[in-house]
């Protein structure tokens, strides 16, 4: 096909075809005698600054074997395709900077870097050079890719293309940057909505509550839950994830194995809370959360109990502020047992001592947490 399936409005016509060859030739720079100091990367798509002097990832005790790219040139990873088959392979330089010399790079004839860089994308985005060479390969070179097609179309329609994929960029950075401060302000009102070590008040309150929050017992606000599913049961099975709380379970695994053993489900009610003690880079000490559904089975090694007279969700935000590690620091062995649990009981989770308020400020702190994360999921 040498035209789009959509076109920008006032263009018509076929796209000219050529080889890659013909618009892309090999570029390559040494830095041996430069030495620049301005590391560059390719990842997920883009080429990005990386730290010289961080000493993170596998960096070179000299980059003097690496080469200098500038703006306008394509960057390609041609590497690990047997293994690494979700990586995207293609990204354009904005800047002139040092790049690995195992990158393969190309600096554009007779065509806008900025449109031929969004047609490989779109290559990328199909997996297209994972097909490429013979056979299956480990790598590929500026050879194995000379030969496949490219489609020109007119200066001006090049142009216009840029441009909307541009406005198009603009508005995700401008999306991603609200979505980040209210990550940011969610954050920061979690340590500062809830009592420090310490501390009996938090330093930020709601307009209408003062005096001090208790310091009881977990145990002494809950009732243990072990409800097993019936055979016939409609609830879905579900997980929990640090980041996004109750998830189904097939989001993360293929197969929905929960028909074969029910026995290793329990089921919850809405309300009703599950402490997942498997420990993640987000949440080192496990997370607890309340089921924001009618009913859920989820797996019987969680900690399921229910509160009897305090509102679930705000102190599913407590016991995941941060705050509240202090107090399972104290009991959690710094060892994870062999199927990933830390080493932490029901009767231990429940002897540990959280902050208590009274349940109206208790339902006001979770109604705006509540809040933020359905801005924070709009956005």
């Amino acid at each position: 096909m040498a035209k789009p399936e959509i076109r920008l409005k006032g263009f018509d016509g076929e796209w000219k075809e050529c080889p890659f060859h013909v618009v892309a030739k090999p570029y390559f720079v040494s830095n041996k005698y430069a030495h620049h100091q301005n590391l560059l990367s390719l990842s997920y798509g883009k080429v990005k600054r990386k730290d010289i002097n961080s000493g993170k990832g596998l960096l070179p005790a000299s980059f003097d074997t690496y080469q200098i790219i500038k703006d306008g040139i394509i960057v390609f990873r041609f590497t690990d395709l047997q293994n690494d088959k979700k990586s995207l392979r293609v990204g354009l330089a904005k800047e002139e900077g040092i790049i690995s010399p195992a990158y393969v790079c190309v600096e554009c004839e007779n065509i806008s870097p900025e449109f031929l860089f969004l047609q490989l994308y779109s290559y990328d985005l199909r997996k297209v050079f994972y097909s490429m060479g013979d056979g299956l390969r480990q790598t590929l070179s500026y050879n194995d890719v000379k030969d496949m097609p490219i489609y020109v179309p007119s200066d001006k329609e090049q142009k216009f293309i840029i441009e909307y994929f541009n406005s198009i960029e603009s508005v995700i950075l401008s999306e991603e940057s609200k979505l980040a401060s209210l990550k940011q302000v969610k954050q920061a009102c979690l340590v500062s909505m809830f009592p420090q070590a310490g501390e009996a008040t938090p330093r930020v309150r709601f307009k209408g509550f003062e005096g001090e929050w208790k310091f009881v017992k977990l145990g002494s606000l809950c009732k243990k839950i072990t409800r097993k599913a019936s055979v016939d049961t409609k609830a879905p099975v579900m997980m929990i994830s640090a980041s996004s709380g109750f998830i189904n379970q097939s989001e993360k695994y293929s197969t929905d194995n929960a028909g074969q053993s029910l026995a290793k489900y329990t089921l919850l009610y809405k309300g009703e809370m599950a402490y997942n003690h498997g420990a993640s880079k987000i949440r080192k000490y496990g997370s607890c959360f309340a089921l924001d559904r009618k009913e859920a089975r989820v797996p019987f090694v969680y900690h399921t109990f229910k509160l009897l007279k305090d509102d679930s969700y705000f102190f599913a935000y407590y016991l995941n502020s941060g705050i509240f590690d202090s107090e399972l620091r104290k009991v959690v062995s710094s060892t994870a047992r062999m199927d990933g649990l830390l080493n932490i009981s029901y009767e231990t989770y429940m002897n540990l001592n959280v902050y208590r308020p009274d349940y109206e400020e208790q339902k006001r702190i979770a109604s705006y947490f509540r809040s933020l994360d359905n801005q924070i999921s709009l956005q």
